[in-house]
């Protein structure tokens, strides 16, 4: 097959892709910013001197990193209407890769929280200033700036986690090139073609993540 003759075969799929790349792009914001919540929840927990709070995001982080995120996501949306509680598949999904995703999340906070210099707390407590005006004005701003590379790393993993939501029926990139492939029985070029898609949406994470971390080095 010709450069010409695979264009053309290809062609009629592309609007497809398209709409299965903007769906990948909207799961995985939404992820991070679930991923965020459990995260930071989590972290601020485990920072927390009660003992309970401490006690349950032990549990979270151990759990959430000690399990597939696979089993995770049938966990939701298999085991959940087991306990009256129905989700679609992309909340499900959605759900379930942000607790995932916040395990970790959770782990790079308190790696950036423990590079905070105990003095600054302290210092700004004898200043008459209350816990959580130092933890949103003075730590969290030098956390982010820490944790930024850490972050964008694991934005990148979110993201190509969301081809896992194929198993549970969310039409994104991989279950549409699942889905021509069963009818078509080229499943080489379609899943080149998906690898790329995934490829090119990575590196845009990557150089906006880039911008963002020159941006925030002006503030040093």
């Amino acid at each position: 097959m010709t450069l010409t003759e695979w264009w053309e075969f290809f062609l009629p799929y592309i609007p497809g892709f398209l709409y299965a790349s903007w769906l990948v792009l909207v799961l995985t914001i939404l992820i991070i910013l679930v991923s965020w919540i459990f995260g930071l929840a989590a972290a601020l927990a485990r920072a927390s001197d009660i003992a309970v709070l401490r006690q349950i995001a032990i549990f979270y982080i151990w759990f959430v990193r000690g399990t597939p995120a696979l089993i995770q996501i049938f966990i939701i949306y298999f085991g959940l209407p087991a306990l009256g509680l129905q989700l679609s598949p992309f909340t499900a999904g959605v759900l379930a890769l942000g607790i995932n995703s916040g395990a970790y999340v959770a782990e790079i906070i308190r790696a950036g929280l423990s590079a905070i210099p105990r003095g600054q707390m302290e210092s700004s407590m004898a200043l008459g200033m209350g816990r959580r005006h130092i933890m949103a004005r003075i730590i969290l701003p030098q956390v982010v700036r820490i944790i930024l590379p850490a972050m964008t790393n694991e934005a990148i993993s979110t993201l190509k986690n969301t081809s896992l939501l194929s198993t549970i029926t969310v039409v994104e990139l991989t279950l549409y090139a699942q889905t021509i492939i069963a009818t078509t029985f080229r499943p080489f070029e379609f899943y080149i073609a998906t690898a790329l898609l995934y490829l090119v949406l990575t590196t845009l994470l990557t150089r906006l993540s880039a911008w963002a971390e020159r941006r925030n080095a002006r503030y040093v």
